[in-house]
């Protein structure tokens, strides 16, 4: 697997990534590294205990690293989680970060498959 057919996995935007980045090196740096990233644990972590705080802090993470590297389905699904849990809006955030999930799950398995074929 390329690193842009990673992209198209996660619905990602590999050529805006690019423009940023430069170099296809730098790019598999950061989307490497972002498997080792604690937000998304954070995130569980405190959706669970009801830790709203900490979870708009690790959702509000996620949705900046996501823009920043382009994943683009990651980065939508965790600003909607972000602005509702910034706004308090519990019935919102819910189902919203099963959204989260799904795309993060998604995200993790593209990398993973990327950074098999190394």
């Amino acid at each position: 697997m390329t690193l842009q057919e990673c992209y198209a996995a996660l619905e990602g935007d590999f050529e805006g990534v690019m423009g940023r980045l430069r170099t296809e090196r730098l790019v598999q740096k950061f989307v490497l590294k972002f498997l080792d990233d604690g937000s998304y644990q954070l995130l569980t972590e405190s959706m669970e205990n009801g830790n709203y705080d900490d979870a708009f802090r690790a959702a509000h993470t996620i949705k900046g690293v996501g823009q920043n590297l382009g994943f683009n389905k990651l980065f939508e699904s965790s600003h909607l989680l972000t602005e509702a849990l910034r706004g308090k809006d519990l019935d919102a955030a819910a189902p919203l970060y099963e959204q989260v999930k799904a795309d993060y799950a998604q995200t993790v398995d593209a990398i993973r498959q990327y950074q098999a074929s190394l």
